[in-house]
């Protein structure tokens, strides 16, 4: 064979890797509203970055005749690129080639990619878009699901993983993403769910259609199993791009700064008068965080799950940090199970890889009722209060009005480990609201005038930050306008923070 046969042979196979299932199975992606794996992975990379591996892979099997159809590239494209500029690894289920399902020679390149990115310190991002495990192989299929469960727990908080849901993932295929940092989905293409319609109509007999039982709004907002939502798939990987400009490759290594062009010293007069006088009445946090942060870009994270709480991504001075924040103008702001466990798991992420914690409060308390007391709140509760107080990354907390009880606590308190904490002269820091409190200490005792005065003198002593603030548990009060460059500051002054835990395996948090 010549030369040039020999590469004309080589081109025939790359055309036919780069077909996948084939043109008619494409036409069907494309109809569905999907893209395919290649071109998901051109959006998601800079332009010409993308280094394919394993792309002449096959099936091994041969039971049920499946040996006489074997697909180069076997339903996964793997390899590796770069998105701004950052290595990046990235694996992408091929729906057109045996409907994505994971056989023993696919879930090895994944797992070569999985080594990869644990050996280099950069993240890995997976596009799921699989029926899961391929029948015709049994436990072959199984132990190549295992060996990347296995994978994804070892490289836990020491790369970043990102999942994205891109169509339907059953069984197996959903436990993968479900361990990693961050899953994506997309509006109406995309399914999650261990056990499918057909299967929960023949055991349970409820009957339930896949968009409600494991679509992209059920996951976002009923299970809490998601953290983004996407219109499209191309919609989908520019948000994983923003995602991962502020997380850094790997557990040693610093977020990515930005140049900020944004004044550090820029005052909003807004601040002065956005906590309401009366202390019941709401208002949306979600301001105050927009007001004060670079560019009043912040990037949301979970934003239809547990609305109680505010999660999410921002910078200060071109520095990426993550926000924790009570939210008055949802259920007053309370924590409850969904919330605490929705914070906890982000401090943790945060904590793992060294991006600093700036939290905003503004909490009553924890929700009572029997719903929550049942669920668990004791221990869910303590997750959060866990989380906060493990973490050694710097801790920045501003309590803007209420500070009620446990909940102060938990919110970053100085007692648990924050290193810096403000309070506006709107802050309440007390046991709990005036009124109980007087009810509490005087049993009815009071008549309806003395107990006016006695709740005004509690108001007066407890329900300010000035209590606090003669403790040294708050160390600076400060005018809301002055917000951002006090932030700024303490950021300033915290970012060579070294504070280790005691040696151990690995604490034991409330699950």
């Amino acid at each position: 064979m010549s030369t040039e046969e020999k590469y004309k042979r080589f081109e025939e196979r790359n055309s036919l890797a780069e077909l996948g299932g084939g043109k008619e199975r494409i036409d069907r992606q494309h109809n569905a509203g999907r893209k395919t794996a290649r071109e998901r992975i051109e959006d998601l990379l800079d332009k010409k970055t993308f280094v394919e591996v394993d792309k002449f892979v096959t099936h091994r099997a041969t039971d049920f005749g499946i040996d006489k159809n074997k697909i180069l590239g076997d339903g996964v494209v793997a390899g590796y690129g770069k998105i701004d500029g950052r290595l990046v690894y990235v694996f992408a289920q091929d729906f057109t080639v045996f409907g994505g399902t994971l056989s023993r020679a696919n879930a090895d390149k994944i797992i070569k990619i999985m080594d990869l990115a644990l050996k280099m310190g950069a993240p890995v991002i997976g596009l799921n878009d699989s029926g899961g495990a391929r029948i015709q192989e049994g436990v072959e299929s199984l132990a190549g699901y295992a060996d990347i469960f296995y994978r994804n727990t070892i490289a836990s908080g020491v790369v970043p993983q990102i999942s994205a849901i891109l169509g339907p993932c059953a069984g197996g295929a959903v436990y993968s993403p479900a361990i990693t940092d961050f899953i994506m989905m997309v509006k109406n293409t995309s399914y999650m769910f261990v056990t499918g319609p057909d299967v929960i109509k023949t055991v349970t007999h409820e009957e339930v259609t896949k968009e409600d039982l494991g679509g992209a709004i059920t996951h976002n907002s009923k299970s809490g199993v998601a953290h983004f939502v996407a219109e499209d798939d191309e919609g989908a990987m520019m948000m994983l791009r923003e995602l991962f400009s502020f997380l850094p490759s790997n557990n040693m290594e610093d977020p990515p700064q930005k140049p900020c062009l944004d004044d550090i010293h820029r005052e909003d007069e807004k601040l002065q008068t956005i906590v309401p006088e009366d202390s019941n009445k709401p208002y949306d946090m979600k301001e105050i965080i927009h007001s004060v942060v670079d560019e009043h870009n912040f990037f949301e994270v979970m934003p239809y799950y547990a609305q109680n709480i505010i999660i999410g991504f921002a910078r200060f001075a071109g520095k990426p940090v993550g926000i924790v924040a009570n939210q008055p103008a949802n259920l007053a702001g309370v924590l409850d199970i969904s919330s605490s466990v929705k914070g906890a798991r982000f401090v943790r992420f945060c904590d793992a890889f060294n991006i600093p914690l700036v939290t905003f409060v503004d909490v009553p308390g924890f929700l009572p009722g029997t719903a929550q007391e049942f669920g668990g709140i004791i221990k869910h509760g303590a997750k959060l209060l866990y989380a906060f107080a493990e973490a050694t990354v710097p801790k920045i907390t501003l309590i803007t009005r209420k500070a009620y009880g446990g909940a102060y606590d938990v919110m970053s308190s100085k007692h648990i480990g924050a290193d810096v904490n403000y309070a506006y002269p709107s802050a309440e820091i007390a046991v709990m609201g005036p009124e109980g409190a007087v009810n509490i200490i005087f049993r009815d005792k009071l008549s309806d005038e003395d107990k006016k005065k006695a709740v005004d003198e509690y108001r007066t002593t407890f329900a300010s930050p000035y209590k606090a603030a003669a403790l040294g548990y708050i160390d600076e009060i400060i005018y809301p306008r002055e917000t951002r460059f006090k932030i700024i500051q303490a950021l300033d002054m915290t970012q060579n923070k070294s504070k280790s835990n005691p040696p151990k395996k690995h604490g034991n948090i409330p699950l």
